[in-house]
């Protein structure tokens, strides 16, 4: 059966670049009827924070994505934190230590720091020298009774050709030689990433482990690690990596792109979905598509191996077409979700200001802006709109208020009617009508506009532009 997992560690908000590989460990799970874990990798004790687990499993929990093993869930080879997993971890240490294969090191951050500038500056990759791999039992027990503590680090072995296939990447060598002997138990005695990610991917019947392709240099090491531990490996698949417009890994100087900060937004998440899903993976199907959907048509052989860049007038798309999905129920929840106060919307008037606002708007606050200006206040005006409004005369809105008068919200007859009166048209009769009422240049319909405004508003707003226009400001 095919199991994949998530194994985030707890120590920041989770960024999309985590939420696109969990999204396509859970993906895949899906499409071929198998088993998603969900791992919380919180060996760091410094860094790792409760809080963080919290909000990141709510954060998936929002995307759609669900796990069958893992926090809350349970299963079969818990615990799922790998904080509650020394005594597992302690085992396999001894037994690397009793076939000479892992070692104390204690060489400080010093000492490691000067040998890798010796070493870069004679040309050489950095690695560990071996310092520590011959000291005799006897020195051993006699610096720790000192009160030094050593880290554990992994004997690789010498002229070995490590050897797999990368499900995205193709085939991958690495040469023993190449690496040095790695920290595979921290000096404070927690268990390192290298370590206790292999570990668990094994215990727990991992068959697929797809992460970033930042992580392929590990792969090699830690096959290593389950070979000499005579331990079943998965199967790796490397993703490729997000990047900003300018080709760049993707981070914080590019925005904010963490999974909470697209909730906090407004963003739908059926939108985020479709478009994580189509970062680095081809899709024949171009309209949006549930979890289930998007899972039946995944396949492995459609990632790609180049960069995927991160696209905000995608993200954007996708947000349209899930607005636009919505009926007006969903609307209304998508509004009271992102705390906006559906009551400032007259009940008599909903149903046409949602069907209005599907078709202007991407986010909630500019749900909220439009019920503002048109149910409560008039419009504030920038100074390029005074300037078009004091062009268009103080007449002109007078003139406005009167017809208001005669033809109700009927906003064509007024405009007809202006336009023979003032000799005005185009651009210039519709442009100061439309500032004047909602503080836009762009927007809905007016006609629409002037039903939701109802008479006495649109009379007001025209005598607060007029009163604009006259003082120019």
């Amino acid at each position: 059966m095919t199991r994949t997992r998530f194994s985030p560690s707890p120590t920041g908000m989770l960024h999309i670049g985590n939420a696109r590989t969990a999204l396509f460990s859970a993906l895949y799970a899906v499409k071929e009827k198998g088993i998603f874990i969900l791992r919380i990798e919180d060996t760091d004790q410094a860094r790792s924070e409760h809080k963080y687990t919290e909000i990141l499993q709510d954060d998936l929990h929002w995307l759609g994505v669900t796990w069958q093993e893992g926090p809350e869930v349970g299963g079969p080879y818990q615990p799922y934190w790998q904080s509650q997993r020394h005594e597992i971890y302690d085992h396999y240490y001894q037994e690397l230590e009793k076939q000479g294969l892992a070692y104390p090191c204690f060489c400080t951050e010093q000492q490691l720091a000067l040998n890798r500038k010796i070493q870069l500056s004679r040309g050489q990759a950095p690695r560990y020298p071996g310092t520590c791999r011959k000291l005799s039992a006897e020195e051993i027990a006699k610096r720790i009774a000192g009160g030094e503590k050593p880290s554990l680090r992994f004997h690789v072995p010498e002229k070995t050709m490590i050897e797999f296939v990368d499900l995205v990447k193709g085939t991958q060598q690495f040469h023993s030689a190449d690496i040095g002997d790695f920290i595979i138990r921290r000096a404070e005695g927690t268990a390192s990433f290298m370590f206790s990610n292999a570990i668990d991917d094994s215990l727990m019947k991992v068959t697929l482990a797809m992460r970033g392709d930042d992580h392929l240099a590990n792969t090699p090491r830690q096959l290593m690690i389950l070979k000499a531990l005579n331990m079943p490996a998965p199967q790796y698949a490397h993703l490729s990596l997000i990047t900003g417009d300018d080709g760049t890994p993707l981070s914080k100087r590019h925005g904010s792109f963490s999974l909470n900060d697209l909730r906090q937004q407004g963003y739908l998440p059926i939108a985020v979905l479709n478009y994580l899903s189509r970062l680095s993976h081809a899709y024949e199907q171009k309209q949006l598509m549930p979890f289930s959907e998007l899972a039946a048509h995944f396949k492995i052989e459609k990632l790609s191996r180049a960069p995927a860049r991160f696209d905000k007038n995608q993200l954007l798309h996708w947000q349209k077409e899930a607005v636009m999905e919505l009926d007006n129920v969903g609307i209304l929840e998508w509004l009271r979700e992102n705390n906006i106060m559906v009551g400032k919307i007259p009940e008599t008037k909903r149903d046409l200001f949602i069907e209005v606002m599907r078709q202007n708007i991407l986010f909630p606050s500019e749900a909220e802006r439009w019920a503002d200006v048109l149910f409560h206040r008039p419009p504030e005006f920038t100074e390029e709109q005074l300037a078009i409004l004091k062009e268009a005369g103080e007449d002109f809105f007078i003139e406005a208020c009167q017809l208001v008068k005669k033809h109700g919200t009927n906003l064509k007859a007024t405009c007809d009617d202006l336009k023979n009166k003032l000799n005005v048209s185009g651009k210039k009769l519709f442009m100061p009508l439309r500032i004047a009422l909602t503080g836009e240049q762009h927007g809905p319909e007016l006609p629409h506009i002037a039903t939701l405004l109802g008479p006495e508003n649109m009379m007001n707003y025209f005598h607060h532009a007029a009163l604009r226009a006259a003082r120019g400001g």
